[in-house]
């Protein structure tokens, strides 16, 4: 039986600033701490990252627990 993946949210606990990174490192079985480190690390790039940041902010919902 395969088992459910992980339901995109942002977790109450673990969390910096929004909890964005640490519910794509849940979600995609990676830890916080390196979604957060590429995402400092593409801040360095061009591009609207603050704006995807912000939108992902307000679009995945908080943790329910």
């Amino acid at each position: 039986m395969a088992s459910q993946p992980h339901r995109l949210s942002r977790p109450r606990h673990g969390r910096w600033i929004a909890g964005v990174c640490a519910g794509l490192g849940v979600r995609f079985g990676l830890p916080a701490w390196l979604v957060r480190f590429l995402f400092v690390l593409s801040c360095l790039l061009p591009g609207p990252q603050f704006i995807v940041y912000i939108i992902l902010w307000i679009m995945i919902p908080e943790d329910a627990y």
